[in-house]
C-alpha cells in the first residue's frame, strides 16, 4: 500500500539538485523518496544537504558543541534535513524507515557523547534549527516552545513580558530546548520548583508512523516517558507547554572562593549537611578547578561555593549566618539583581547584556571545545579523607583544565516522587556530582591522557557515592555506561545496564513506553530505550 506521503504521479523535480549516482544505494533511494513527497518537492529541497552541497559541512559543524566529535574520522550523516514543516519531519522519518536509514534529531547539538548528529551505521540528521519558536502568556503563565529553540531564547522572551516570571532550567544559554527538557533538566531554581520537566503540561510529538500526537492522543504513559525519559527513543519532540513560575523581582547572588590554606576541606565537609537542607528559596553549589593563587606559589585547587538566593541581601547574609557561618559571607559578597540578570550571572555572562542569550553560536572562554563528562549522585556526606582523595586528584598534571561540580539537592526535589516523572533522582539524595575535563584542539591527538584521568577520577569515587544502582544524569550521557561507546544497544539486559542507573526501576516503565509506541524500535541510538522482543 503507498504511503500517505509518497505519490508516483510527481515526477522527480530534485534529480538535479540531489545529483544521484548512477549505482543505487539506501543514500540516493532516500533522496529518491523524498523527491517524490506529495506537495513538497520544492519546498524541502531548500532544507535537505548532502555532502556535494557547499553548506553542508557549515551546517554541521555549527551545532557540534563537544568537538571530539568534529574530526575526520568521526562517522558523517549521508544527509543533514533542516525541516521547514511538521510535515518535512513526515516525509523524513518515512523515507528513513523505507531505506534503512536511522535518523538522529538534533536541537542545541549539547548531547555529552554526540548522539544527536553521529552513528556508526548508515544514518540522517534532522536538525530543528528551523523550530524554534517560543510564545509567551504572561496572563496565564505559560510558555509554547518548540524543541529547536535554546533555552536563552526561551528566558529572553520571558523576561522580555515579566520581570518576576521565570521557568526552571539550565544556565548554559545555548542549550536545545529538545534535548535539555527529554533528559528532565535542572538549573538554579529547581529547589524550589523543580525540574524542567516537572514543569512541562503539554507537548506535541511525531511518531515513527508520522502521527502528530499530544498528550491526550499520546496518552499518559508515553507523556510520562519524553519527560526525562532521555531523547531519541519515543519520537521527535516538536513542541512543548510549560508552566511559567514566579520570582521576585529582586534575586541574590555570590561567589566565594576558597582554597586548602584557606579550610576549604572542612567548609566542603560541613556543605554537605547544610545545604541539602536550606529553605527552597536558596540553590548552593561548589565548582572545584585548579588554581596559581596558594600562598606559596604552587598549584592548588580552588572551591567557588556559588548561590543564588530568591530575596534579598539582607535575608541571606542572616540566613547563612544562622546555618553557615563559616563561610564568613557578608553583604560585600552578595550581588542584587533580576532573575534574567542572574541567568547571565550562572551562565558566565556577567559582562555581557541580556541579548546575548540569543546568541546560539556563542563561544565562551570560561569553557575548552573538546571535553568528556561523568556524573554521580551522592547519599551520605563523603568524610573529610575523600574530600582530600578527591583535592589530591588535581595535582596529576592532566588534572589541569579538570572541573568538578557539586550541586545540593532537598527542599522539592526531596518531596516529588521518583516514580512522577523517569527522572528518580529525588528523596534521599544530598548533591549531585559532575565531573568534567577539556582539552584544545592541539591537545586533541593526545586525548587519551584526559580520558584516563576522568575514568580514573569517576573510580576512584566508587566508594562514595550511591550504590545498587551507581546513579547517573541522562543528560550527562556517558557511554563508558554499559555500551563501551560502540554499537546500537538493543538488548534489554544490555540495556538494563545503563537505563537502572540512569532510571533506576523507572527504565521498565519506559522499556513498556516504548514498546508502545515504537515495537520497532525505529528511534534507537546506543543508549536508547529497547522495546520488549516479539516472543
Amino acid at each position: 500500500m503507498k504511503s500517505q506521503y509518497i505519490s508516483s504521479a510527481l515526477p522527480l523535480l530534485l534529480a538535479a539538485f540531489f545529483s544521484f549516482s548512477s549505482a543505487a544505494s539506501p543514500h540516493d533511494d532516500f533522496l529518491r523518496c523524498l523527491s517524490f513527497s506529495s506537495n513538497l518537492s520544492s519546498s524541502i529541497a531548500n532544507v535537505v544537504y548532502t555532502p556535494n552541497n557547499a553548506s553542508y559541512s557549515s551546517i554541521l559543524e555549527s551545532r557540534i558543541e563537544n568537538r571530539r566529535f568534529s574530526d575526520s574520522g568521526t562517522p558523517k550523516p549521508l544527509v543533514i534535513v533542516t525541516p521547514l514543516l511538521e510535515s518535512h519531519i513526515q516525509v523524513t522519518i518515512h523515507c528513513s524507515r523505507e531505506h534503512g536509514l536511522q535518523i538522529r534529531t538534533r536541537s542545541g547539538g549539547h548531547d555529552f557523547e554526540g548522539l544527536s548528529y553521529i552513528a556508526r551505521v548508515p544514518f540522517i540528521v534532522l536538525d530543528l534549527i528551523n523550530f524554534r519558536s517560543v510564545d509567551v502568556d504572561v496572563e496565564n503563565r505559560v510558555a509554547l516552545v518548540q524543541s529547536g529553540a535554546i533555552l536563552g531564547e526561551l528566558y529572553y522572551k520571558i523576561a522580555e513580558k515579566s520581570r518576576t516570571l521565570a521557568f526552571p532550567a539550565g544556565s548554559c544559554h545555548t542549550v536545545g530546548i529538545g534535548g535539555y527538557f527529554t533528559g528532565g533538566g535542572y538549573g538554579v531554581l529547581f529547589r524550589k520548583y523543580g525540574l524542567a520537566v516537572d514543569n512541562i503540561v503539554d507537548a506535541r510529538l511525531i511518531d515513527a508512523n508520522g502521527r502528530i500526537l499530544d498528550r491526550e492522543s499520546m496518552g499518559e504513559d508515553l507523556f510520562w516517558a519524553i519527560r526525562g525519559g532521555g531523547g531519541g527513543s519515543f519520537g521527535i519532540v516538536l513542541s512543548w507547554k510549560l508552566n511559567l513560575v514566579t520570582v521576585p523581582s529582586t534575586v541574590t547572588v555570590f561567589t566565594i572562593g576558597k582554597t586548602l590554606e584557606q579550610n576549604a576541606i572542612k567548609l566542603i565537609h560541613k556543605w554537605q549537611y547544610i545545604a541539602p537542607q536550606l529553605p527552597p528559596e536558596m540553590y548552593f553549589g561548589i565548582s572545584f578547578s585548579r588554581t596559581n593563587s596558594s600562598q606559596d606559589g604552587k598549584k592548588s585547587v580552588l572551591a567557588s561555593f556559588t548561590s543564588l538566593y530568591l530575596g534579598g541581601t539582607e535575608d541571606l547574609v542572616a540566613l547563612m549566618h544562622e546555618r553557615f557561618p563559616e563561610l564568613g559571607l557578608t553583604s560585600k559578597d552578595c550581588i542584587e539583581m533580576s532573575w534574567i540578570e542572574s541567568m547571565l550571572y550562572h551562565g558566565l555572562l556577567q559582562n555581557q547584556s541580556v541579548e546575548v542569550l540569543l546568541d546560539r553560536d556563542y563561544e565562551s572562554s570560561f569553557t575548552l571545545p573538546y571535553y568528556k563528562g561523568k556524573s554521580d549522585y551522592v547519599r551520605e556526606p563523603i568524610p573529610e579523607s575523600g574530600l582530600l582523595g578527591l583535592w589530591s586528584r588535581y595535582s596529576e598534571d592532566d588534572a589541569a583544565s579538570g572541573v568538578i561540580g557539586f550541586f545540593a539537592y532537598g527542599a522539592r526535589m526531596a518531596e516529588i516522587p521518583e516514580t512522577a516523572t523517569p527522572f528518580p533522582h529525588r528523596a534521599g539524595v544530598l548533591y549531585k556530582i559532575i565531573y568534567n575535563v577539556g582539552w584544545r584542539q592541539e591537545d586533541n591527538i593526545n586525548n587519551g591522557k584526559y580520558l584516563r584521568w576522568i575514568r580514573r577520577l569517576y573510580s576512584n569515587m566508587t566508594t562514595y557515592v550511591s550504590k545498587s544502582p551507581r546513579e547517573a544524569y541522562i543528560n550527562y550521557r556517558d557511554l563508558d555506561i554499559g555500551t563501551n561507546g560502540i554499537g546500537n544497544t538493543t538488548s534489554y539486559a544490555r540495556a538494563s545496564v545503563w537505563g537502572r542507573k540512569y532510571f533506576k526501576n523507572n527504565f521498565d516503565r519506559l522499556v513498556l513506553a516504548k514498546t508502545m509506541i515504537d515495537p520497532e524500535n525505529f528511534f534507537r541510538h546506543e543508549q536508547s530505550i529497547p522495546p520488549l522482543r516479539k516472543r
